[in-house]
């Protein structure tokens, strides 16, 4: 036995008290917990780590991990290998330099690989039915993902674009411009997908993809909705001002935009508004875009959030009046909202839930904001929806005043499984 593992012991104490202190109460649970964290921070849904595996390394004289999971365990357990009892191979330097930068690129071109094919493309002949299958696809794909959430339809919607994009180069007159018009909408699902996912670089990437391909295909209506959508990521990142310039563009074209496309501008820019504290435009702009909504009459497979989310209008509405610290209005209006949302609609439920339970809280009813954290907190832990995460974030915050009461260590024990990264 070496003098590493005689200090040890017959167990590798130092990981086991490792994982305890992050909340990792069994193996089996810290093998789980570590390979959703390695997907998301490698962005590898195939990184995985065997519960098999754990109780190896919590036994005499662990081997040494690849690489990359040393990566994973140093940015789960804030210690590297070395540090958790693992035996340290001859030569091995600690990467503190390298690994977040590496990290980094993989995410970047896990992200724009879709996107950034490059050189010429073998042509072919490009049969215009496709264009009529990339939209019936689009329309299941916008489906699952209120089944499933962000993670499991990146890659399959991000391969579509891939192929769109190669038809592209091959198509001609109306064809390709058909091609550019879907790429555009695919393109948009995947900088959406990004986003709930909680990666708003990739999502501010893709959104850019979007606009470009949007202003080749030169539709207007989809130049706006590309508007849009960037505007979507200026709202997460609290910058209201860009939000509102932003969906003014969009707006201010001297071709008047589908119904649809002005109602997707006007909620968004409410959100900028509620983000500098303006409630009255967040109702004037509400407002009229709920005069727009029985105009709304295309058949286009994109933006179709107005006609399929039911109370589409008062949900933004209610997100406003939360994030203006309105909690008894936007409680009201939550219930509402909740009562209508479908069974197919179980993301959208679970971040309802969740601005509901906020809601709640500012109105100073902390049992009912934990009733509605409860359930939201099943739902994300099915999507892994890093907007729901964020939402209940805010909810910790929104909770404060109650740290020293049992309904706080209530919440604690609810938010667990989403804290701990299942």
């Amino acid at each position: 036995m070496t003098a590493q593992a005689e200090v040890m012991g017959t167990r590798n104490d130092a990981l086991r008290a490792a994982r305890l202190r992050v909340g990792w109460r069994t193996m089996d649970q810290a093998a789980k917990c570590l390979s959703a964290h390695g997907k998301r921070l490698l962005d590898d849904r195939h990184f995985e780590v065997s519960p098999r595996t754990w109780r190896r390394w919590e036994g005499e004289r662990p081997g040494w991990p690849p690489e990359e999971t040393a990566i994973v365990l140093h940015d789960a357990l804030g210690r590297w290998p070395e540090d958790l009892g693992f035996t340290v191979p001859a030569g091995w330097i600690r990467p503190e330099v390298f690994h977040e930068d590496d990290v980094n690129r993989r995410q970047f071109v896990s992200a724009t690989a879709a996107a950034l094919v490059a050189g010429p493309v073998v042509h072919q002949h490009v049969d215009p039915a496709l264009i009529d299958y990339f939209e019936q696809q689009l329309e299941g794909h916008y489906r699952a993902d209120m089944f499933l959430g962000p993670h499991d339809l990146i890659g399959t919607v991000s391969a579509q674009y891939q192929l769109i994009d190669k038809l592209v180069r091959s198509a001609k007159g109306e064809v390709r411009r058909g091609l550019l018009r879907v790429g555009a909408s695919y393109a948009a699902l995947v900088g959406w997908l990004y986003q709930d996912a909680g990666d708003l670089p990739a999502a501010t990437f893709w959104r850019g993809v979007t606009q470009e391909i949007a202003v080749r295909s030169r539709d207007r209506h989809l130049v706006g909705y590309s508007l849009v959508n960037q505007a979507q990521v200026r709202t997460d990142l609290g910058d209201g001002h860009g939000v509102i310039d932003l969906c003014e563009a969009a707006l201010d074209g001297p071709d008047r935009l589908f119904p649809k496309v002005r109602i997707m501008a006007m909620q968004q820019q409410a959100h900028g508004a509620s983000l500098i504290g303006d409630r009255v435009a967040v109702d004037q702009l509400i407002d009229a875009a709920g005069g727009l909504l029985s105009h709304v009459d295309d058949d286009l497979p994109w933006g179709n959030a107005c006609r399929r989310t039911p109370g589409y209008l008062e949900v933004q509405r209610a997100t406003c009046y939360g994030r203006l610290g309105l909690g008894r209005e936007a409680e009201r209006l939550w219930a509402q909202v909740l009562d209508g949302v479908p069974s197919t609609a179980r993301r959208d439920r679970g971040v309802y839930l969740a601005r509901r339970a906020t809601a709640a809280a500012e109105s100073r009813e902390p049992d009912r904001a934990v009733e509605f954290a409860r359930s939201a907190v099943e739902i994300a832990v099915e999507t892994r929806s890093a907007r729901m995460v964020r939402e209940l974030g805010t909810l910790e915050r929104a909770m404060r005043p109650w740290h020293d009461a049992s309904v706080s260590r209530d919440l604690s024990e609810i938010l667990a499984p989403v804290t701990e990264g299942v």
